[in-house]
Parts: structure tokens; sequence; C-alpha cells
């Protein structure tokens, strides 16, 4: 009677592990296909725009210059994308180009469309709300929240070299060169620091609707952070070639 009962204990054991692994499968395979969905949706929304959208304006060509690069680097994720995480990147990407896509259509005095999500990398990093400028090293550098012939290069807001710069619009792509080296990091950080310096509150809500995040991100703007593994926007921590690091939070 007791070798009965143990082999039904075994076999009730080695039954609910084989559902246990058969259920995992099947929620891991429905995660996989959901992220390769959302990500695809809005890489076709992204691809419509780019073909769309033209215009000889500065702004217009930069913003629509950096959709097209999105595009493209999305849609090489999409193609080596294995995993939902990597799914997931491409979306991030898609979504990047999109808010450049968008901006062009400000630029070209269009209607922007409706929202889109929050970028990852762009949270509480605020939004300008009023124009700045700045003088560096002898060049002067502008910025603010609506496109002109001085101000032609969109940023969708992010960290770079980990501290939060707003989405709007700037002089020059100051946020690459940041990312360039040591040398150009700390040439962008003394731009960073000249055109946000501590305490400046000009920023709007943060990326993710938080009233508060636009103002602390304004409070920390020129002090050290070390959140450097956070995407830097525009050109955030991803290698395009392949799957780099960040920090989707999603």
């Amino acid at each position: 009677m007791e070798l009965v009962f143990l082999i039904l204990v075994i076999a009730v054991a080695v039954g609910g592990f084989w559902w246990w692994q058969r259920e995992s499968a099947a929620r891991r395979q429905r995660r996989l296909a959901d992220a390769e969905a959302e990500s695809r949706r809005w890489y076709e929304r992204l691809g419509g725009q780019v073909l769309n959208l033209s215009g000889t304006e500065p702004a217009v060509r930069q913003a629509l210059a950096d959709a097209g690069e999105r595009y493209n680097a999305a849609g090489s994720q999409l193609e080596q994308a294995r995993t939902a995480y990597q799914f997931q990147l491409a979306r991030e990407t898609a979504l990047e180009g999109l808010l450049y896509a968008r901006a062009a259509r400000v630029a070209l005095g269009m209607d922007p469309g409706p929202e889109l999500p929050p970028l990852a990398a762009a949270r509480g990093a605020g939004q300008l709300t009023e124009a700045r400028e700045a003088q560096v090293e002898g060049q002067t550098f502008r910025a603010g929240p609506e496109p002109g012939d001085d101000t032609p290069y969109y940023y969708p807001g992010g960290r770079v070299q980990g501290r939060p710069v707003p989405a709007g619009w700037y002089s020059q792509p100051i946020w690459r060169p940041a990312l360039a080296g040591a040398a150009g990091a700390l040439g962008g950080l003394l731009i960073f620091n000249a055109l946000f310096p501590p305490m400046y509150g000009g920023f709007g809500a943060g990326a993710e609707g938080d009233a508060g995040a636009g103002a602390d991100a304004g409070g920390d703007v020129g002090a050290a952070d070390t959140g450097g593994g956070d995407f830097g926007g525009g050109d955030f921590g991803t290698d395009f070639g392949g799957f780099g690091g960040g920090d989707f939070g999603i």
C-alpha cells in the first residue's frame, strides 16, 4: 500500500512539474509574441512617417534625418531580435524615431498627431519651456521649446554623461560630442552646465507625466550624476548593430 501511495505521489509531482514547464513556456512565448507585435507596430508607423514627410527647412531636414536613422536602426534590431527584451529595444528605437518625426511635423507647421508613449531614456528629463542662451569658449549655444533658424536640432530628452538633458530644440547636437569620448564629454558638460545651471527651473513636466519631475531635473542638472547606465536619448547606449545595455524599467 505504501509503495502504491509513493508511486502516486511521484506521478502527481512529475505531472505537476510537466504542466508547470508547459505553462511557463507558453507564457514566455506569449510575452515574446506580444513584444514582437508591439515593436513592429511602432516600426511600421515610423516607416509611414519617414516616407510621407519631407521639407527643406533645416529643422525639418535634421529631424527627418534622425527619424530615418532610427528607422534603419530599429529594422536592424528587429532582424536580430530573439528575446522579448531585444524586441523592447527595437520598440524604444522606433518610438524615438517617431518623436523625431513628430518634431518634423511641428517644424512643418502640421498637427503633431497623438501623444506617444514616453521613452524610457527620457524619464525625469523634462522638456524645455523657455529659450536659453549661453556662451562657452567663445561660442553661443541656444536651446528652446520651438524650432527655429538658430535651433534646428531636436532632442527628445534623456541622460547624457549621467545627467538629465531636457527635450527641446538646440543650436547644435551637443549631446553627440558629449558621448564621443573624454574630450567631447568635457565640452558637452560645460555647455550643459552653462545652458542649465543648478536650480534652473525652465522645464515642463517629466516624461512620465510627473509635474515634479521636470523641476527635479532642473535642480539636479548641474550636479554630478552617475546614472550613466540609462540611455542617452538620441545616441543612447545601445549598439545599433547588436543589442547593448540599457535600463528600460518597462
